[in-house]
This record gives C-alpha cells, sequence and structure tokens, in this order.
C-alpha cells in the first residue's frame, strides 16, 4: 500500500480553504483581557460554555472522520486484491482447481476455467460484468481516488486536531481569566470596610 500512496498526490485544496471538508478555523484568543470586554462576552461561564459547544463539535467532526479514515484504509487493500486477481485471471490459460468461502468455515473446491470477463461487486448490492481490461481500468481508478481521499481525510484530521487543541486553550485561559476575576473580586470585598 505505500507504493500507492506515494504515487498520488493529495487533491488541491479548494482555493481560500484550509481543509476539504470545510471545518471551521477556531480564532486563538491572544488578548484575553480584550475579548473578554467585548459586549457577547461579559459572563465568563457563557463564553465557557459556547467554547464547550465547540469543542464537542470538533470532536464529532473528528470522530466522523476516523471512522471514514478506517474504511478508506481498509478499502484500498481489498481494491489491491481485487487488482491482482484480475492480473492472475489474464494470465491463465487453463483450468485452476481452488477453494472459495461458501459460508463461515465452510470451503468448496471447484474448477475455475480461463476468462476474459470478471464480476465485481459496485456496492449497493449491485455487481456488474467487465472484461479485465475494463475491471483493471476501474480498480485502478478507484484506488486511486480512494487514496487520494485517505490523504484529504488525513489532512483534515491534523488540522482539527489543531483546532482542538486551540479550543482547549482558549478555554483555559478563559477559565482562568474568570478565576482571576473573582479572586479580584473576593479581595476587593474583603478590604473594603463595611
Amino acid at each position: 500500500m505505500t507504493g500507492i500512496m506515494d504515487s498520488v498526490e493529495m487533491p488541491k485544496l479548494p482555493e481560500n480553504q484550509k481543509t476539504f471538508a470545510g471545518i471551521p478555523e477556531a480564532v486563538f484568543l491572544e488578548e484575553i483581557d480584550t475579548f473578554m470586554s467585548q459586549p457577547e462576552n461579559e459572563n465568563c461561564e457563557k463564553v465557557l460554555q459556547r467554547l464547550d459547544e465547540q469543542h464537542g463539535k470538533y470532536r464529532f467532526m473528528a470522530c466522523n472522520l476516523e471512522a471514514r479514515r478506517r474504511k478508506l484504509k481498509s478499502q484500498i487493500p481489498d481494491l489491491e486484491r481485487s487488482l491482482e486477481m484480475v492480473n492472475v485471471l489474464r494470465k491463465e490459460d487453463e483450468e485452476r482447481e481452488t477453494q472459495f468461502l461458501l459460508s463461515d468455515q465452510v470451503f468448496i473446491k471447484t474448477l475455475v476455467p480461463p476468462t476474459k470477463t470478471v464480476y465485481l461487486w459496485l456496492g449497493a448490492s449491485v455487481m456488474l460484468e467487465y472484461p479485465l481490461d475494463e475491471a483493471e481500468a476501474l480498480l485502478n481508478q478507484n484506488i486511486t481516488s480512494a487514496v487520494g481521499n485517505l490523504k484529504s481525510v488525513e489532512h483534515d484530521q491534523d488540522f482539527l486536531r489543531d483546532q482542538i487543541t486551540t479550543t482547549e486553550v482558549n478555554m483555559a485561559r478563559v477559565y482562568n481569566w474568570g478565576v482571576k476575576k473573582r479572586q479580584a473580586a473576593t479581595k476587593t470585598t474583603a478590604t473594603t470596610p463595611a
């Protein structure tokens, strides 16, 4: 799989976008006092709630991307094995005895005659017959597409990790700002004579 991974380039990102999936970028809060003085940020708890909601959305996206990556990682070897089988069938010029899986733990012996066609599962319970040349072209195209998709998903995962980290740092900074404000308010009320 490494050979095909190196030969396929990652697709180009759409203009003015940093991800393929359109993941929103988390803004790092450099000036926390300026940020918290904005009218929509009057309450520290509400800001933390918004950041926590954003963090949850990022985590949800991360789970979806990971599931998609796992699916593509398992799909690529399957496509490569299918392509390998097409090449084996192309070289055959006489009957060949083989075993195939009938059901769990049950195999059956059979003779496979030389063939010029092969049946491919396309998904959604659809199987079509292809000549060997067309099957090879389709499988190569599907492998290239799957590898490109895998690279774009991995790129999005890297970007998403950065956004999660930025959001977590922002949450910590807002929380610490709130703690300092509460401590300052407590000191002020403690030192003010009654």
